[in-house]
């Protein structure tokens, strides 16, 4: 699971990873330039959609999808246990990542904290 946070003095979007996540990602945070935050939606149905192929992480179907994968294209960071909590992130510009999709505590509360950090910034 991630914990979403905002650093407007800063201008980042940040995401820490918690527990085990971090061995399974390979990663224990991310720092996105909010100025490459398109937006965040809640999208529990996005878990069943193919990962693509995984350059670094954990994936084992029905259970984890965690680290980094590419799929047409695309480069996607992964975190995500349980698909009812999931929340993505659309990324423009991004060095790294096009989209973020990571599991959260409460996927309203991080959308609409996305939210209001890209239409403030």
């Amino acid at each position: 699971m991630a914990l979403i946070s905002v650093d407007r003095e800063r201008g980042l979007l940040i995401a820490e990873f918690q527990g085990l996540d971090k061995l399974w990602a390979l990663k224990s945070r991310l720092e996105i330039p909010l100025a490459h935050v398109r937006g965040a939606t809640h999208d529990p149905g996005i878990a069943r959609e193919p990962k693509g192929i995984r350059t670094g992480g954990t994936y084992l179907p029905g259970v984890i999808a965690a680290g980094r994968f590419r799929r047409d294209g695309e480069r996607l960071f992964w975190d995500v246990k349980n698909p009812d909590k999931a929340v993505v992130i659309e990324l423009a510009d991004a060095e790294d990542y096009d989209r973020l999709v990571l599991e959260v505590d409460d996927p309203r509360a991080a959308v609409a904290l996305i939210e209001g950090a890209v239409t403030r910034g």
